[in-house]
């Protein structure tokens, strides 16, 4: 975690641990951090690029609300990007099962697995990302 409580994102935006600060300031007890808030604070972890935090909060909120594919497929990208990837393969193709047609989570499978050296098994995710992207070109994360 930041260290200070002062600190700025490059985009002016307060780091993701001075808001959490800040929601206990006026508090006359501890309280349990929210769902919602560890989604938001995991979010603001990962655009601060830092993947590993990022990860650890979203596998509770993932374990929180298994229904939901965003946080899931958040963690995936949190694990690919702090080079997890056998996590981050597990989480993508459980998005996979549950939404066969998120494009994202196909793209991200392929690239996972590009990235492991299993050229020959991506393709076949990377075909199946561009079929679903209808044309629109795949953003690679």
């Amino acid at each position: 975690m930041i260290d200070n409580f002062n600190s700025y994102r490059p985009d002016g935006e307060p780091t993701a641990d001075r808001w959490v600060t800040a929601l206990s300031l006026f508090d006359d007890k501890e309280r349990e951090e929210t769902t919602a808030e560890r989604w938001e604070r995991a979010g603001l972890f990962f655009e601060a690029k830092q993947y590993a935090e990022a990860a650890r909060l979203l596998v509770q909120v993932v374990e929180e609300a298994p229904e939901q594919t965003a946080p899931r497929l958040l963690l995936a990208r949190a694990y690919y990007h702090s080079a997890q990837l056998r996590r981050a393969e597990e989480q993508l193709r459980e998005v996979i099962a549950r939404d066969p047609v998120e494009h994202y989570a196909h793209l991200m499978l392929g690239r996972t697995l590009q990235r492991q050296g299993r050229a020959r098994e991506a393709g076949t995710w990377l075909r199946m990302a561009a079929a679903f992207s209808f044309g629109q070109a795949p953003e690679a994360d």
